[in-house]
């Protein structure tokens, strides 16, 4: 061979073994991609260097706890261990920074973004404080006293400082809930001012009182207090469930986000609801839900 053919042969043998050493290289980094997290065809797009990185760094995995808490005093590092996003936690500050108070655990449910699932997990966890109750509770529990009467001098119908408290009535006396204003109301033993905002407050988000036992849920309400009211001809304000948009269902005590949901998706896929009975298949509306809401729905 003369001088340029082995310059050539050379060059050839060379170029061959550059391609073979290529194909080593790239083979054995290949055989570690089953062994990441990362998707084949992904890591086949980085350098070798990028994807040695890759694989040796592991995604971190995100433990969720369950554990009592108050949202109005979890901390953020408590609210992540629970399994919320950070723009949920940061919405929580933001509430709370503004005055919002989660007075229920229905309130937490309004926090934008959260699950029906994560709801239902964090739901026998919730703990609200009673400190964050409204202050007006503590004037009304003093203003009652133990045995029921409007302070020290509830007997003879004075407050002791400078008001007049209505004469209270007697056992064989009543009071119809739906028709009575705060005046009547605290004639009621055991009722003073706070508690008969509470009652008209109340009746006038529910559309009315159908029941007697609705009472009861008025936070601390006066179990001693509710054999003195009877319903005479209830008549409730009834929501049109086919009409209304999903804001304005929410709004009433009795159907929360999920429902609202529930109904205005049933709406959309088979048209306007017949019945209640028609959502009895939704895990929101389970038989005692159906029931307490019927009286004041219409079709």
């Amino acid at each position: 061979m003369n001088r340029n053919d082995r310059k050539i042969a050379i060059a050839a043998i060379g170029v061959a073994f550059a391609a073979l050493a290529g194909i080593w290289l790239t083979g054995s980094e290949d055989e570690a991609l089953p062994m990441t997290g990362v998707a084949n065809d992904t890591l086949r797009t980085l350098t070798g260097h990028q994807r040695r990185v890759v694989q040796e760094s592991p995604l971190p995995v995100r433990h969720v706890e369950t554990f009592p808490f108050d949202p109005n005093t979890a901390d953020s590092s408590q609210l992540i261990k629970l399994g919320l996003q950070p723009w949920q936690v940061r919405n929580i500050y933001k509430y709370r920074a503004a005055g919002g108070i989660y007075r229920t655990k229905e309130d937490f449910a309004r926090l934008y973004g959260l699950t029906v699932k994560d709801y239902r997990r964090l739901e026998p966890y919730i703990r609200i404080s009673s400190d964050y109750l409204p202050a007006a509770t503590l004037v009304g529990n003093r203003a009652h006293g133990a045995n029921g009467a409007n302070g020290a001098n509830g007997a003879n119908g004075t407050n002791g400082t400078n008001g007049v408290y209505p004469r209270k009535i007697d056992s064989t006396q009543h009071v119809v809930l739906n028709t009575a204003d705060t005046t009547t109301l605290r004639t009621v033993p055991g009722i003073g001012i706070y508690f008969a905002k509470e009652i008209v407050r109340y009746g006038q988000r529910l559309g009315g009182y159908v029941s007697v036992d609705q009472l009861d849920e008025i936070t601390d309400f006066p179990q001693a207090s509710k054999k003195y009211f009877v319903i005479q001809q209830a008549n409730p304000k009834k929501l049109n469930v086919n009409q209304l948009t999903l804001q304005q269902l929410r709004r009433h005590p009795y159907i929360n986000y999920y429902q609202a949901r529930a109904i205005k998706d049933y709406c959309r896929l088979h048209g306007p609801l017949k019945s209640l009975d028609d959502l009895r298949l939704s895990r929101d509306f389970p038989p005692e839900v159906i029931q307490r809401l019927a009286p004041y729905v219409t079709f």
